[in-house]
Formats: C-alpha cells, sequence, structure tokens
C-alpha cells in the first residue's frame, strides 16, 4: 500500500493522466464551472472568469492565518490563482480576483504551477498546498500535478473555493484533492444575485459541498494535529444577516451531520464595492457575531472554529505590494 496523498496511486496506475487529458479537452468549449460559458479557452478564448489556457498566479506564500490544522506551524503553501468565477462586491481579494488586466502580469505556464508547488513543499516546508480559488483553472492543476509529482510533490492538496463548483468537475477531482475548503456564502440565490451575479448560488454549493463531503468525509489531522484529509466548511458572517447564517447552518446539521468542521469567519470589511451597497457597507458587530455562534452551539455543532474579533485588521490582503500579500 502507497504511504501519501491518494493522487500518488492515481499518477503511477496512469487514471490521473486519463483525467488531466479528460479534463483539458473540456476547455475547448469550457464547462468546467456552473457558468458553462463554452467557449475554446485552448484557442485563448475567455468567459466569465476572464482566464484562457495558460493558468494565472497572482502569488505564492507560507501563509499563517488559515485554520490551524491547515497553517500548522511551517505554514499552507497558498497559490492565489488570478480572476474568479464570481462577482463578489465584498471580495477581499478583488485585487487580483476581478482585474481584467490581472493577466498581463500573472501568466504562468503549467511548468512553473508544478515548480511553485515543489518550491512550497521543498524549500518553504509547507504542510500542504493550498489552491485559492482553484475552479477555473482545475485541469491546468491536474496537468501540473503530473509534472510535480515525478520530482517528488507528496504533500496533501487542499482545495480553498468559493463553492461555486461543477459537481462534474469536482468528480474528476476525487482522490485527487485531500481537503477541501469551501466557503458557504449565502443561503438563498436572492442574496447570490445581489452581491455575486450567481442567480444558482444556493443550490450549486450546497450540490458541490455535498460531493466534497462525500469524497472525503470529516476532518482527519495527523499525530501533530495537522489536517491530512476532510472537509472544512468556512462561513463569512454577514452584517444584517445577508448571509442567511442561521439557514446555513441548519442544513449542514441536516444534510452532514453534527460533526463536520466549520469555520465561522468574523473577518468580513467593506471592501472593493460594498460602498454602493448600505445594508453592507460596514463590518459586523458583536451582537450580530454572538448570534451566529449562538446557533451553532443551539444546534449541537460539535466542531466550531471561531475566529476573534480582531480578524478583521488581521487576515485582509494586499496583492498589490511586492512580496507576502499578508506580512506588513
Amino acid at each position: 500500500m502507497m504511504l501519501g496523498p491518494s493522487y500518488l496511486s492515481l499518477y503511477y496506475s496512469g487514471e490521473l493522466k486519463i483525467r488531466a487529458d479528460r479534463l483539458k479537452a473540456r476547455l475547448t468549449s469550457c464547462d468546467i464551472c456552473p457558468r458553462n460559458c463554452h467557449v475554446n479557452r485552448m484557442e485563448g478564448e475567455t468567459g466569465i472568469c476572464l482566464s484562457a489556457y495558460q493558468p494565472l498566479v497572482a502569488s505564492f506564500c507560507d501563509h499563517h492565518g488559515e485554520e490551524p490544522p491547515i497553517s500548522g506551524t511551517h505554514g499552507s503553501g497558498t497559490i492565489f490563482f488570478a480572476n474568479c468565477n464570481l462577482r463578489c462586491a465584498f471580495c477581499q481579494n478583488y485585487q487580483i480576483s476581478q482585474n481584467p488586466r490581472v493577466r498581463l502580469k500573472n501568466v504562468v505556464s503549467i511548468e512553473k504551477l508544478a515548480e511553485i508547488m515543489l518550491y512550497l513543499q521543498n524549500t518553504l516546508d509547507c504542510h500542504n498546498i493550498n489552491l485559492v480559488s482553484p475552479g477555473h483553472f482545475v485541469p491546468q492543476i491536474v496537468e501540473a500535478l503530473l509534472l510535480a509529482i515525478p520530482q517528488g510533490l507528496n504533500i496533501p492538496l487542499v482545495y480553498n473555493t468559493n463553492a461555486y463548483d461543477a459537481v462534474e468537475t469536482l468528480r474528476e477531482l476525487d482522490d485527487i484533492i485531500d481537503i477541501y475548503l469551501p466557503d458557504m456564502k449565502y443561503a438563498t440565490n436572492q442574496a447570490a444575485i445581489r452581491y455575486s451575479h450567481a442567480p444558482d448560488y444556493a443550490a450549486i454549493s450546497r450540490a458541490s459541498i455535498k460531493e466534497m463531503y462525500h469524497q472525503v468525509g470529516n476532518l482527519k489531522l495527523d499525530d501533530q494535529g495537522i489536517a491530512t484529509k476532510g472537509l472544512i466548511i468556512r462561513h463569512l458572517i454577514l452584517p444584517n444577516g445577508i448571509a442567511g447564517s442561521e439557514e446555513v447552518l441548519r442544513w449542514i446539521r441536516s444534510e452532514l451531520g453534527l460533526k463536520v468542521t466549520i469555520s465561522l469567519m468574523s473577518q468580513y470589511q467593506p471592501v472593493f464595492k460594498a460602498g454602493s451597497y448600505p445594508e453592507i457597507n460596514r463590518p459586523i458587530t458583536r451582537q450580530e457575531y454572538k448570534h451566529v455562534l449562538g446557533v451553532a452551539r443551539e444546534l449541537g455543532l460539535e466542531n466550531v472554529w471561531a475566529q476573534g474579533r480582531s480578524s478583521p485588521d488581521n487576515y485582509l490582503p494586499d496583492f498589490e505590494k511586492e512580496g507576502h500579500p499578508f506580512v506588513g
């Protein structure tokens, strides 16, 4: 039995190459994410995500601000992909997620993406490879794995996503991704339409998170408390109950059970276009924060992390400066 992440077995059996080819073929009429733009990204066409074939990497670093089992002591080897298939008015990564000009300076080859993965593992000694906003680059990520694995890549892969993922694409990632880290943004499509221009977000995020849970189950840790496999659902608390936090938590309890790991985030700041929406143009209050924590307790959810109230000051990156986006 082969030790290490299951993607190693897929590589040596040849299955990883089969999946890479299958995913790449879908880029000629792209249906990788739920937008189903059907543009030919292999020929340079772009859809909602503004991304052609080559990956766009805005930044990579050892990130120490993720949940403790992800960051550990050495940090999470985080790769920030540019562009996104959502258009969130309050996106904290707006500098790289919604800037059409970001392509001009962030294009990398598949070979370079593999090199970055190996650098994060071998030079920075990170616990995992943390793929941030990876949904529109799944084929390219799997291609890069084909190059990185024979050069020694052997640490867990984290799929850090907005949960606006196509289930068909996620199924191709079964036994490739070790840890799923989706952000369940909204309980209703009304909120998703208004703030993210995604009219079907509620149903799609629920279906995708159920598929993720089916693949990896509840969170598993090694002897050092570092995550090796499993699901962590993030939920960002928004002002005025806009995110539908209580409904989100009730759905999780009903569909996934009491033991699923949930990360309740208090870091909301009214950045980017949030000023155009008076109802979200402020940080959350202490009362709003305590209310959501109370709901989680009342529902009996057993594995809930909550950020400290200073979080808004500590977790906003700056991608316009040189070097580490989280270091002043």
